[in-house]
């Protein structure tokens, strides 16, 4: 943090006490997750009971206690942590007039303050203030990271013979985890089937464990499906491996169940749930007497697409259903079960064999072969659950932009910054500025690796696609571009989440960026130039598409790589009654995501593209659970992105392979009317004086059809088809970058690698769509920040502007 960033942290914060030696020591002592007991609500002694001797710090806070710890609701008992340091969240956009609220987990004192971001990008000191709360105590809430399947209506009574069946497929082998468990470590030990770190399967009924022999002989693989029954008929138990006995022995202990609760891919812990398991399940059952090994044989040459059935079976979950916590149980016991923390659907069951096709028409919900299976994790968590901890009624006359909550702390005695970033736009019956600028949002929670990063002192830092350095303890830290902790591929984030990729400051390279701060210097810009605009989010088209109608233009800026179909749609819409799209954007519409009916989560399903969460052997997992529809990028859909922008992706460059553009279409009247750039053909511009940067050529570009088709070193693949240009379409400039340079990487229509002879950059077109409406686009992220200091090319994106009606205050 240098001279000007600790002057605004002293800005931020008030008093003696808060900038005191006392708190950086308490820092200092708390840089690991804390443990907490599971649902509790301590006071401030048992929480430093609680926490070890690692929080004996927290006494030099002189006369300030913490909150009570809130339980999470909404979810049975279950392990949970404090992540040290200031977290926090809100609301991703808010009418002016409304109410924000924040959501903060500290174990240190901060202080909030409300800011619009202003004119400097580069720093805070010229952030307009709208208000700064009073400085607020630590105030520590717990995560509660792990799926499972809870079930409420537990088995009960004496019960005389038991047999439980599952197919399981383990990703990472790691500690104790449940399986199909009525068990608690700690408390009443009824029956459950587990599995170790070493992959070994043991069955304990009451307090009668496997014995190690026994053990020894039960062993599964990770990544690979494998069918489990456990059976006990009151004098032997017996464990059974895909269709074989592994081991039997003597287990006459009684058995009376009812006290602890069952649970799959969990155990219980002291009461509530841990243990939890990183694999997939499907077709659990339990049943009332011991199978024979006839029927476990054919139970596992049916693969689980048969649910149990008969009086003796006592639960069966088909795992059938896609959205929605609940889980039908089909033995007619009523035993359904009910999914913790989220989980993972759409998945295809043991049953499923072969690679589905890239181009090639495939229906998951009608193939009788696909099964079904639930992906549990061990850090899925998607909603922090937090209490509001600050409220913020945004002044009714508040611009439209980007604000963030500020907190400012002190850590290990350095001052910290951390920003809770949200979009402010007009109320619903206000006048709508001439432009609107959409907040590729949907790319910021992307790349929302590390939603816990250990604290940083630095207000401008590199992160990469793997996001800040994860705190101690490895809380969840998973994305689009980062897998969970087992393995599993990053499908969903949460929404009520930490939102760290949002924060203005954040670098993708020395002095690059790609997120928010990508889009603050077109903003900046068009501030500083006197247009008048507005901001609204991904999620705020999502929702509502009919928002883009009453706007001369539209404008995609920075890194909009995400979009939804409702968003497509709309945009689609828009342009057909005329509008006019600006894409100061590069990689654009690429993904497809989805929102589940709440809101609360994104999902992306990436296959066949670098960022891919899935091999393509595992393309069958490519499609939603929240609408059932193909994922994967547009290209690949029905709905290709370039039909509404014109330009698809051709690869990525590093900083020193960013280039300018080139001048094409010199004649054209956008360099003329109604301002003359100068530009002719053959000159360069979108660069810093004498080539340096900020240069518009990068990180990621996007291109037309035609020069795709000109590049593909390949036949077209079987069932695919390369689409050609559009009518209407005018290349105005051409970009260069150097491909031969490291990092650099180029991809044909289909995404397979190719190597440019020449720099190809991104292509800027003007075109006139015959479906209607007018496109301007840049094809490049930096084509922004190139804008922000670059003349002859703010000339022509004036000449833009003017065409499309958008003129100056």
């Amino acid at each position: 943090m240098g001279a000007g960033d600790f002057r605004l942290f002293r800005a931020c914060v008030t008093g003696a006490c808060f900038l005191g030696g006392g708190v950086g020591m308490m820092g200092r002592a708390v840089c690991s997750i804390l443990p907490i007991d599971f649902m509790s609500t301590p006071t401030r002694r048992e929480f430093l009971q609680q926490s070890g001797a690692g929080l004996a710090g927290l006494s030099l806070l002189s006369g300030r206690a913490f909150a009570a710890l809130p339980a999470a609701e909404g979810i049975p008992a279950h392990q949970g942590s404090v992540v040290p340091g200031v977290h926090g969240y809100a609301e991703q956009s808010v009418a002016a007039g409304g109410t924000i609220h924040f959501r903060i987990s500290s174990t240190v004192p901060h202080r909030l303050s409300i800011c619009r971001l202003g004119l400097d990008p580069e720093s805070a000191e010229q952030d307009e203030l709208l208000h700064a709360f009073p400085e607020a105590e630590p105030t520590p809430q717990p995560i509660h990271p792990g799926s499972y399947i809870a079930v409420e209506k537990n088995l009960s009574g004496n019960i005389a013979a038991l047999a439980l069946e599952i197919w399981i497929r383990p990703w990472k082998l790691a500690g104790r985890a449940g399986v199909i468990t009525q068990h608690d470590e700690a408390g009443a030990k009824e029956f459950g089937l587990f599995l170790d770190a070493k992959g070994g399967v043991t069955f304990a009924v009451g307090m009668e464990a496997m014995p190690a022999d026994a053990a020894a002989a039960a062993r599964i693989e990770a990544n690979q499906w494998s069918h489990l029954v456990a059976v006990w008929d009151g004098a032997y138990a017996a464990l059974f491996i895909n269709g074989l006995e592994k081991a039997k022995w003597q287990c006459p202990t009684p058995l009376t169940a009812g006290k602890a609760p069952l649970r799959l891919g969990a155990l219980g812990q002291g009461g509530g749930a841990a243990g939890f398991l990183d694999g997939d399940l499907a077709m659990p059952a339990i049943y009332r007497r011991a199978l024979s090994p006839e029927e476990i044989a054919a139970r596992f040459a049916g693969k689980a697409l048969a649910p149990a059935t008969g009086d003796d079976v006592l639960a069966c979950w088909p795992l059938r259903e896609q959205q929605g916590e609940r889980l039908a149980d089909s033995s007619g016991q009523r035993r359904d079960g009910r999914i913790i923390n989220h989980a993972t659907r759409m998945i295809p069951g043991p049953s499923q064999t072969g690679e589905v096709p890239r181009f090639a028409a495939y229906e998951p919900l009608r193939d009788p072969q696909r099964g079904a299976a639930v992906r549990l994790a061990s850090d899925d968590l998607y909603d922090c659950r937090w209490a509001v901890t600050a409220d913020f009624t945004v002044p009714a006359t508040a611009r439209s932009g980007v604000y963030v909550g500020r907190v400012a702390y002190m850590w290990e005695g350095k001052p910290h910054l951390y920003h809770i970033t949200f979009i402010v736009r007009k109320p619903a019956r206000a006048a709508k500025a001439p432009l609107l600028v959409l907040a590729a949002t949907n790319t910021w929670r992307a790349y929302c690796s590390a939603a816990f990063p250990k604290p940083n002192a630095m207000l401008k830092r590199n992160v990469g696609t793997g996001g800040q350095l994860n705190s101690p303890g490895n809380p969840p830290a998973y994305s689009f571009y980062r897998r969970h902790a087992g393995g599993q591929g990053g499908y969903q984030i949460g929404l009520r989440m930490p939102f760290i990729a949002a924060d203005p400051y954040l670098l993708y390279g020395k002095e690059y960026s790609h997120l928010l701060r990508a889009e603050r210097f077109t903003q900046t810009w068009l501030e500083k130039s006197g247009y008048d605009y507005d901001v609204l989010t991904d999620l705020d088209v999502h929702r509502d598409p009919s928002l883009l109608r009453g706007y001369r233009a539209v404008m995609m800026n920075g890194h909009s790589e995400y979009w939804s179909m409702p968003a497509y749609h709309g945009l689609d819409d828009y342009l057909r009654r005329g509008g006019n799209l600006i894409v100061l954007s590069g990689n654009s519409m690429l993904w497809r995501v989805t929102f589940s009916p709440d809101e609360a989560i994104i999902e992306c399903r990436k296959v066949d593209a670098p960022g891919e969460q899935m091999k393509p052997h595992e393309r069958a997992e490519c499609w939603h659970a929240h609408d059932g529809k193909r994922g994967g990028m547009f290209r690949d859909n029905p709905h290709p992105s370039y039909k509404l922008i014109g330009l698809d992706m051709l690869g990525f460059v590093n900083e020193p392979s960013f280039g300018p553009y080139v001048v094409d279409a010199a004649d054209h009247f956008l360099f003329h009317q109604p301002e003359a750039t100068g530009l002719k053909a053959g000159d360069e511009f979108g660069q810093g004086p004498g080539g340096a940067m900020p240069r518009a050529g990068g990180h990621e570009m996007d291109i037309r059809m035609s020069t795709f088709a000109a590049l593909q070193e390949q036949p077209t693949p079987a069932g695919a088809t390369m689409p050609t240009d559009p009518a209407g379409m005018t290349r105005l400039a051409n970009g260069t970058s150097d491909w031969t340079k490291p990092g650099a990487s180029a991809f044909d229509y289909f995404f397979r690698r190719i190597k440019p002879t020449k720099p190809q950059g991104p292509e800027m077109i003007y075109w006139e769509r015959p479906e209607g409406g007018k496109v301007f686009n840049a094809g490049s992220i930096a084509s922004g920040w190139s804008l922000a200091s670059e003349p002859k090319l703010q000339a022509l994106m004036r000449n833009v502007l003017a065409h499309f009606g958008v003129g100056r205050r």
